[in-house]
């Protein structure tokens, strides 16, 4: 998968800008261009597990909840802090913008294939959603790639 400054080439989520949605609805007016900070969708085989145990289906597939890239091997990964670096060998380096919370549309995908699961996608998929981020540095990912994390200090702001 080649990632260049916009994102995948050829995926739907690609471009260097994009139309805010609800998520941007207290900073910005619904279709206001702002910077494209989810160009990739990034989750874990490990929180994909842990989510079909919590609906207690047997699997939830990567592409049922929109992800581009799956990571094997990096404890927790939706905890990833924002500004963290995902780093391949080609060089190519994954900003992490924020924690991809759970939505609708996903379990609507899942329900086709499990239509009464024990748990609702949108609750078993808290803190397990993966995060989405935005392409720092161009280059190549392959399948099996080492990755390099990179995190950014940690300070709490005082003034919450």
């Amino acid at each position: 998968m080649m990632l260049r400054f916009g994102g995948i080439e050829g995926d739907c989520h690609a471009g260097l800008t994009r139309k805010s949605d609800s998520r941007m609805l207290k900073q910005f007016k619904r279709g206001t261009e702002v910077k494209n900070a989810r160009q990739v969708s990034i989750l874990s085989k490990e929180e994909l597990t842990e989510i079909a145990a919590r609906m207690a289906i047997p699997e939830v597939k990567p592409e049922w909840v929109g992800a581009n890239l799956v990571t094997s091997g990096i404890p927790n990964l939706t905890l990833l802090p924002p500004s963290t670096r995902l780093q391949f060998p080609s060089g190519a380096t994954l900003v992490v913008d924020l924690e991809n919370l759970p939505c609708r549309y996903p379990a609507d995908v899942i329900d086709k294939h499990y239509p009464e699961p024990k748990m609702g996608f949108v609750k078993a998929a808290q803190v397990k959603r993966g995060v989405v981020g935005w392409v720092e540095a161009e280059g190549e990912v392959r399948v099996g790639d080492h990755i390099v994390i990179w995190l950014p200090p940690q300070r709490i702001y005082p003034h919450v």
